[in-house]
């Protein structure tokens, strides 16, 4: 195990930052299952098998549950799992925040992350906004709401417009439809935005779809494509789905611990702010 004793140090007084954030703000710390038998369907995010469930790659669907039974200022720090996924900013297993509002929009929750976001970084500048559409057409020559391609549009992200987006912290606002399976839709785009410092993405939003059969119809497309590409066929969570309607409105967002921890660290590599084998 390789081990930065400073940079854990400092790691724990970060989450400890955290948690007294949410905790201040009327937020009650949730914990829900690692081990889930119906992951949300999403192509390329593949959750390891564990006997005949899975790891999660994120608590969002048991956190809307609870939702659902009335919780409305919920928060949630712990363990994720994604297959195949290590690199620089990338590994198997990490650290996720996520967090939810009812009766609240991605905007809202786009406000409590900038206030954590100052709580965390004070001396950096209050973050800028800038749309997808706008983005691309600067930086990748084209308007995804024309001409819709699912290749091109990751490819061109990853690619193009994330490579020049601004250093400072910076919120990419209003996605395609087609780029946000679970996410509220107003007229032709997703209430979605992803968050980035120092060009590394570190939160994901949507403004919730609440929809049981908009979000049905939009988990078996995306079992379709899941199957095409050969990737495991998940079942659907029918008490998700059957939760929906009771929430009516709300917003969350999930923040990765380990790649906000390595910025704030001044550190080029999670591995050296995680405690993993």
């Amino acid at each position: 195990m390789r081990a930065n004793p400073d940079a854990l140090r400092r790691r724990a007084a970060i989450v400890r930052a955290i948690r007294s954030f949410f905790d201040s703000r009327g937020f009650d710390e949730v914990e829900t299952s690692v081990r889930i038998a119906a992951p949300a369907p999403e192509p390329h995010i593949d959750c390891p098998r564990s006997g005949e469930a899975f790891l999660r790659a994120s608590p969002e669907l048991q956190m809307k549950k609870l939702l659902a039974c009335g919780m409305d200022r919920i928060y949630q720090i712990g363990p994720c799992f994604r297959e195949g996924e290590r690199g620089s900013h990338h590994n198997p297993e990490f650290t996720m925040i996520e967090w939810y509002r009812l009766g609240a929009d991605y905007l809202d929750i786009a406000r409590d992350t900038e206030e954590l976001f100052s709580a965390l970084a004070p001396d950096e500048p209050r973050p800028e906004r800038m749309s997808v559409r706008e983005a691309y057409l600067r930086w990748a020559g084209w308007d995804p709401w024309r001409e819709w391609d699912q290749d091109r549009f990751d490819f061109d992200m990853a690619g193009k417009v994330e490579p020049m987006l601004p250093k400072g912290a910076v919120f990419l606002m209003d996605y395609p439809l087609e780029a946000a399976s679970l996410a509220k839709a107003r007229g032709e785009v997703a209430e979605r935005w992803e968050f980035y410092w120092k060009g590394v993405e570190l939160a994901n939003c949507f403004s919730e779809l609440c929809d049981a059969e908009e979000q049905r119809r939009r988990f078996g497309k995306a079992r379709a494509e899941r199957r095409e590409l050969g990737e495991a066929d998940y079942p659907l969570d029918e008490e998700f789905l059957s939760a929906l309607p009771k929430i009516g409105e709300a917003s969350g967002v999930a923040l990765g611990i380990d790649r906000l921890v390595m910025l704030l660290c001044g550190e080029r590599d999670i591995s050296s702010v995680m405690c993993r084998e």
